[in-house]
């Protein structure tokens, strides 16, 4: 398997209570700790980003009247095989899915984005299983 370096070897686990944030607003937080641009040895080909926990993400909110009209494209790949869902369908069955997916769209499309991806937990309601990390609360 692959052997990544790590120059940072002590993770920062951050808190970030997503209760009436803007999606995108937040995503870009979120990504920005992922990465570890706020750390000072920062460097792009090294995984060296933070743990990021997510809470109350079913009370995420949109701005506009995307929450109506927002859809999501896949395809099979055979003729035909266009489906959309909704934003609302999505949302109110898999909260967590929408987030981890924006954020899955703005980092990198290689291994390393794979793996800070993985540093990502998140949970749609309040409890979550990460108390005995000492967690620095982001607002």
């Amino acid at each position: 398997m692959f052997n990544i370096k790590s120059i940072n070897k002590n993770y920062l686990w951050y808190l970030i209570n997503a209760k009436d944030k803007i999606l995108g607003r937040l995503c870009t937080k979120i990504v920005y700790l992922l990465i570890g641009k706020n750390n000072y040895n920062f460097k792009s080909n090294i995984v060296n980003g933070n743990y990021v926990v997510v809470i109350n993400a079913s009370k995420i909110k949109l701005t506009g009247n995307k929450f109506n009209n927002k859809l999501y494209y896949r395809h099979s790949g055979y003729i035909g095989g266009l489906k959309t869902n909704s934003f609302k369908d999505i949302f109110n069955k898999y909260p967590d899915r929408i987030i981890k997916n924006s954020i899955k769209g703005m980092l990198p499309k290689n291994f390393l984005g794979r793996l800070m991806l993985k540093k990502l937990k998140i949970y749609s309601k309040n409890n979550h299983k990460h108390n005995s990390q000492k967690l620095i609360l982001i607002s």
